[in-house]
């Protein structure tokens, strides 16, 4: 049984978790090493573990603010994906042969993250049984998942990778409301996150990295990070904050944002109740709005259930992690919207965090040799599994070595302030999340109305693409 603190309510994976939440020691004093890392999440972890598998020899160190996992590592949904955001634009500008080997690194992120659980023993509840992305609830979904279908064979994506279903074969999968079809992939598992980043804590560890916790950093310069006790001395620094950046002053430029996002979870479903939903499967869920969503069946039999995200004046990050009453009865009236079987169940637990969002909307690792600073991050929510990409890209661009991965185009060597898109200074970028917001969700809204008037669902929708095409 846990250790009741407030470490355990973070979210509905801590919960779960076996080991007792007491926090590591707090760095005290001084310290010199090799590579000093900035966030024990899935990138910080992610690099030391390869660094110490590919240099055993250096010595590292790690401070972490609160404990191992206490940002998006350890409340998100749980999905770990072969799959990259901003994948479609990087393979567009790329010749066939060298488009081949950035898709092949993509795809082979869950083998590479399944290899080291067996390798290292790590259980969290690993399961890998694909993805649904529906086309559902309005008629305009079809068409996007369409359009999407096309430019992932554009891609090079084959059958294999990512298939239509028809609406008979997508609802017997997950039953949405008002399926019209979908897009299925093998390359989506589903984890408890929160265990395998404590895991990967634990790991790493014991391979000889130091990890600090309840040790915010203050600034991160070439060479150093300072916290409000101790220095730290180090020929490489990584930055590995991501949604959280902003936390240290650091001499890299404003090149992500933090966006909350909100989950729910139900009580344990009983079969009558899952044989309405479908998931037998139990395949990771989203549809194709522009207001993301998603979902998964857990280990214990609940729905979980995420949509939506928010970005406060000022790039502020989220760090209490309970919902308010009315934050909850939103989320459900979502969770509702999709699954309407799901009247009467009761939802037992309710969090918040936030991710990462650059300003390029594609993920980075960054390494300038001069400086000695490195950064990984960028993964738009989808970093459960990228982190793992950028991590084992960054350990070889410190390590200087003649890889492949050393020549991919995330891949950035060189002063980062020179690599990275900034974003555009407060109350700019504010204005311009709540102006894409509003035109997302009034799209939804006339899309999900049949008394709406094409022309007017038709103007929507064009001034939604001109909103994402903003985005990247």
């Amino acid at each position: 049984m846990s250790i009741r603190n407030p470490y355990n309510a973070l979210s509905f994976w801590f919960e779960r978790l076996d080991a007792p939440l007491v926090p590591r020691a707090a760095l005290t004093r001084d310290l010199d090493v090799d590579v000093a890392i900035a966030g024990a999440g899935f990138t910080g972890l992610w690099t030391a573990y390869y660094l110490k598998q590919l240099a055993p020899e250096l010595t590292i160190a790690v401070l972490e603010a609160e404990i191992a996992g206490f940002g998006a590592s350890g409340r998100n949904g749980g999905w770990l994906m072969s799959a990259l955001e901003g994948s479609g634009a990087m393979l567009r500008q790329l010749p066939e042969a060298q488009a081949q080997q950035v898709r092949a690194q993509i795809l082979g992120i869950i083998p590479e993250v399944e290899r080291v659980l067996q390798a290292e023993n790590i259980d969290c509840d690993f399961h890998r049984g694909g993805g649904l992305f529906a086309a559902a609830r309005f008629d305009e979904q079809g068409e996007r998942a369409k359009a999407l279908l096309d430019e992932l064979r554009v891609q090079g994506f084959g059958e294999d990778d990512y298939c239509w279903l028809d609406a008979a074969a997508a609802s017997a999968l997950v039953n949405v409301r008002d399926c019209r079809g979908g897009i299925y992939t093998p390359h989506i598992a589903t984890i408890n996150p929160a265990k395998l980043v404590r895991a990967l804590a634990s790991t790493v560890e014991k391979m000889g990295v130091q990890i600090f916790e309840q040790t915010p950093v203050r600034t991160i310069a070439p060479g150093l990070l300072e916290t409000a006790t101790a220095k730290v001395r180090a020929r490489t620094v990584v930055a590995a904050l991501e949604g959280y950046s902003a936390t240290a002053r650091a001499a890299l430029p404003r090149h992500t944002i933090p966006v909350a996002s909100k989950i729910l979870v139900t009580e344990p479903l009983s079969p009558h109740q899952w044989q309405q939903l479908g998931f037998a499967t139990r395949p990771a869920f989203s549809d194709m709005s522009r207001l993301i969503s998603y979902a998964q069946r857990t280990t214990d039999g609940r729905l979980l259930f995420g949509a939506r995200g928010s970005y406060d004046f000022g790039a502020q990050i989220r760090r209490d992690a309970a919902l308010s009453a009315a934050e909850i009865a939103q989320q459900r009236r979502y969770l509702l919207d999709f699954f309407p079987a799901l009247q009467d169940a009761r939802i037992t637990h309710a969090w918040a965090g936030s991710l990462g969002i650059p300003r390029a909307y594609r993920p980075h690792a960054c390494f300038d040799r001069d400086s000695g600073l490195a950064l990984a991050g960028g993964y738009v929510g989808e970093g459960v599994g990228a982190a793992n990409l950028m991590a084992r890209t960054l350990a070889d661009l410190i390590l200087q070595r003649d890889s492949v991965l050393a020549t991919m185009p995330w891949a950035h060597s060189g002063p980062v302030a020179n690599t990275l898109r900034h974003w555009e200074p407060e109350p700019l970028r504010w204005l311009a999340y709540k102006t894409i917001d509003r035109i997302f969700s009034w799209e939804e809204r006339l899309c999900l109305d049949p008394a709406s008037p094409h022309w007017k669902k038709s103007l929507a929708g064009r001034l939604a693409d001109r909103a994402a095409s903003f985005m990247h």
